[in-house]
């Protein structure tokens, strides 16, 4: 049996797959996340692509009465890979693993984070730079440059 920890790991990883899908940086999501399942086999690899790809296909898919209820099946389908894969390592993996949830965890598992230098419904009339993302440093210089 997992560690209060653990189990909280899990869930927040599979709290950041339903997070994730649909969004921009989901190709960069699924590619990191099946790696991080696979463990460096390369079959293991392709078939947890196929499982985050039907996540997101199914959450695509939902009409806006399912979506919530799909999207927490989903998540603790998703808790589920992720607590299997906890329960089965050494602990130097182990360690490794949750260091690599957080990362997950940090970048798409919170709620509040998912509209986050989202963009919508604006009209821009000049120069314009929008820039989205965290640890981005961006200069912009409009004009003649006088």
């Amino acid at each position: 049996m997992l560690s209060e920890a653990l189990t909280a790991a899990a869930a927040g990883g599979g709290m950041a797959v339903v997070q994730a899908a649909g969004s921009d940086s989901w190709a960069w999501f699924r590619a990191r996340c099946a790696r991080l399942v696979g463990r460096g086999d390369a079959d293991a690899e392709r078939e947890a692509l196929a499982r985050l790809d039907r996540t997101a296909v199914v959450l695509d898919a939902a009409d806006e009465g399912e979506r919530e209820r799909l999207r927490a099946v989903h998540a603790v389908l998703w808790q589920g890979e992720f607590a299997s894969l906890l329960e089965v390592l050494g602990d130097a993996d182990r360690e490794r693993l949750v260091s690599r949830l957080a990362e997950l965890i940090e970048e798409f598992g919170n709620e509040d984070r998912s509209s986050r230098g989202a963009v919508s419904g604006n009209t821009f009339h000049g120069p314009t730079a929008v820039q989205t993302g965290d640890h981005n440093r961006q200069e912009n210089h409009f004009g003649s440059g006088r």
